[in-house]
């Protein structure tokens, strides 16, 4: 017969049981209690003991910073090597470079029909043949 069956445990077993473990309370070792107490001791301590000031940001760290940070940091850079391109890359390339958009000599300022050759702004949009 197996332990488990019904007939075998009934409520008054159980109750028995349980009682018994209930009577018998296990208590820590007075080594373990004391190895307790010491170690909160030393975490109360450790707590109490001012916190270490934290480090003045170089000055590399600071100038960042003050600029708005890595991302506008990148973006000066990148604006700073566009320009040492430009001024090392004389006009006459720059204008084969752009393939002749930039200004002629002489001229003032763009006209529409610098940016837009033709005479509607819509007609590059219409097809062949008509409107």
């Amino acid at each position: 017969m197996s332990k488990t069956e019904p007939d075998k445990l009934d409520d008054t077993a159980l109750d028995a049981m349980f009682a018994a473990a209930r009577a018998e309370t296990p208590e820590p070792s007075a080594g373990l209690m004391a190895r307790i107490l010491a170690d909160a001791e030393n975490l109360q301590a450790a707590r109490d003991r001012p916190p270490r000031p934290m480090a003045r940001p170089g000055p590399w760290a600071r100038f960042v910073d003050g600029l708005g940070g890595w991302t506008t940091l990148a973006g000066l850079v990148t604006a700073t090597l566009a320009g040492v391109w430009f001024g090392f890359v004389s006009p006459e390339r720059l204008d084969t470079l752009s393939g002749g958009l930039l200004l002629a000599d002489g001229a003032a300022s763009y006209a529409l029909e610098d940016i837009l050759p033709a005479d509607d702004g819509l007609a590059a949009f219409y097809e062949e043949g008509g409107q």
